[in-house]
């Protein structure tokens, strides 16, 4: 497991934040980061906020989960590399396997990714694949490509 240079709450706390602020459906959802060791990263959602007319998850709550996941991944990642860039979901593609009846669990690894190029004014495409757990069965997967742009030096 690799060790975190900085705080891992303190991360996630400020990881959250940044949702809340900028994505207000995340507040709504109750989308709340539960762990990251560098590689790995969780998110979680409670069903309440996010159920549907079959007392089952919303297919768009499921999506904005599992898109926040990677999202919050690629983020988390700059903020390791102490490197900046505008994080956009290019396209994605997600399987529904089963029905969410309790409290879901994302998931993703890091696939080893170089984001030094947003310090040279280049773009980086990171590809991750997000599951998303319930109790011990998968139930969905995610195919996402995250773009991250360089911020502008004005």
């Amino acid at each position: 497991m690799q060790k975190l240079a900085v705080d891992e709450d303190s991360l996630l706390k400020q990881l959250q934040n940044t949702w809340y602020q900028t994505i207000p459906v995340s507040q709504f959802m109750q989308i709340t980061p539960v762990s990251f060791s560098g590689q790995h990263f969780s998110v979680t959602a409670p069903l309440a906020p996010n159920v549907n007319l079959h007392q089952t998850m919303f297919a768009g709550s499921i999506y904005t989960l599992m898109t926040l996941t990677g999202w919050g991944m690629v983020w988390l990642q700059q903020q390791l590399a102490k490197v900046e860039g505008d994080i956009v979901l290019a396209d994605a593609n997600v399987r529904y396997i089963a029905p969410i009846t309790a409290d879901p669990v994302a998931r993703v690894d890091w696939v080893d990714t170089d984001l030094s190029a947003l310090q040279r004014g280049k773009r980086v495409r990171i590809n991750l694949t997000i599951e998303l757990w319930c109790a011990d069965k998968q139930c969905a997967v995610f195919e996402g490509r995250f773009v991250s742009l360089p911020k502008s030096r004005e």
